[in-house]
């Protein structure tokens, strides 16, 4: 364990961040950093669109884990634990990181989001000695927003003392790495669930956006009035909305339709 700050140099950090040329590979160089400074654990998730059109919380389009069982990926994506977890929960009313205990007699942040509904995260945390931990919350320009957290195992009662002394070196940590990792990031990672348009289903959804009708279209992207048809109803489809209008809305809040850039460079700079 190091008694003085590791991270006192961004350009350095991100140097051994992008020494890495796989998004595996800088996700590693983080939980190395991590270990330095106390965190057993690792885990790093990405949801481009913060909430569902119900307003329930999305499930992440990505989450990595390092030195923890892989039936995590199980029960936060296809059990919604994600949905429920009070983690999430204060992370997306925050920018600032936090330190959090699910000992329900503890006094941390997540306590007042936890109840019955969230009964089986705290259960399967406490199965695995997952208790405690630092969360990072790092919200972007356009809404998307990604948590770093680093787990302790255990219940050493020493860990928040600790954990808080170490925090705004893991805060920077935590900003830098997602930076890097970001900018690798492929389409899939980036985009909503599993609802996939193609570039041509996009682009007249985006003009039907602008009050253009198919006719008008087809004579935009030099297509024929029943291809753009075909197009609109392809995506009204994957969308699971009831017509043009809907499928248009649906598509503007999961942000289906903003042109993707031609480039991969990350959202800011530190």
């Amino acid at each position: 364990m190091l008694d003085d700050p590791i991270l006192d140099d961004i350009g350095t950090i991100r140097r051994q961040f992008t020494a890495h040329e796989t998004l595996d590979g800088r996700i590693d160089q983080a939980f190395e950093a991590m270990k330095q400074i106390g965190f057993e654990a690792l885990i790093y998730d990405y949801t481009p669109v913060p909430y569902d059109l119900d307003g329930a919380i999305m499930i992440p389009s990505l989450l990595k884990l390092r030195n923890i069982s892989d039936d995590m990926h199980d029960y936060w994506f296809n059990r919604g634990y994600f949905r429920i977890d009070p983690v999430q929960q204060v992370a997306l009313r925050t920018s600032a990181p936090f330190f959090w205990n699910y000992d329900p007699d503890a006094d941390t942040l997540i306590n007042r989001f936890m109840t019955e509904d969230t009964a089986p995260v705290t259960r399967y945390l406490s199965e695995r000695d997952m208790s405690t931990g630092v969360t990072v919350p790092v919200h972007m320009p356009r809404g998307d927003y990604a948590t770093v957290t680093g787990i302790r195992f255990g219940r050493n009662k020493d860990f928040e003392r600790h954990a808080l002394r170490y925090i705004a070196d893991f805060n920077l940590l935590a900003h830098v790495f997602h930076e890097t990792a970001y900018s690798l990031f492929d389409t899939r990672a980036k985009s909503v669930g599993t609802i996939r348009l193609t570039e041509r289903e996009r682009e007249c959804l985006r003009h039907s956006a602008e009050g253009y009708s198919a006719k008008e279209i087809s004579r935009i992207i030099d297509r024929s009035v029943p291809t753009v048809v075909m197009h609109l109803n392809a995506a009204t489809k994957k969308l699971g909305a009831r017509n043009r209008t809907q499928a248009v809305v649906r598509a503007t809040h999961y942000r289906l339709l903003e042109d993707r850039p031609t480039h991969n460079w990350p959202p800011y700079n530190l």
